[in-house]
């Protein structure tokens, strides 16, 4: 089992920028594909980006590819996202997820672990 703690969210201003970090605990930290999702209040929980087990390999949504990196330090058991050029739009509670395999990564059904999500508020 992985449990995950994410920490970074807040309220930025348009254009603007922010890290959010997912601890994670464990020894296997680096078995574990990782994703982030979020979810806008009245809509449906979605993907956002997901990183394989060394790192090497990540997809990003549309929505966010240019603007948003994901990456994990195996080392710290922490996986990133890095958000630049925030729009209102990205205004959410952001997630993390862990499973050992996942098809894709994009659907929430592939991820077993969750954390308790942090809130990301992006002004006009």
């Amino acid at each position: 089992q992985v449990q995950l703690v994410e920490s970074g969210g807040g309220l930025v201003q348009a254009g603007g920028s922010l890290r959010l970090s997912c601890a994670a605990s464990g020894r296997t930290f680096s078995s574990y594909v990782m994703g982030w999702f979020r979810q806008a209040p009245g809509k449906e929980r979605e993907f956002v980006a997901r990183i394989s087990w060394s790192g090497g390999n990540t997809l990003y949504a549309d929505s966010v590819k240019g603007r948003f990196t994901i990456s994990r330090d195996n080392a710290k058991n922490t996986v990133y996202l890095q958000m630049n050029s925030l729009k209102p739009e990205d205004t959410a509670v952001y997630y993390c997820a862990a499973n050992h395999t996942v098809v894709n990564g994009q659907t929430r059904y592939e991820y077993d672990y969750w954390g308790q999500g942090t809130q990301v508020t992006v002004s006009s």
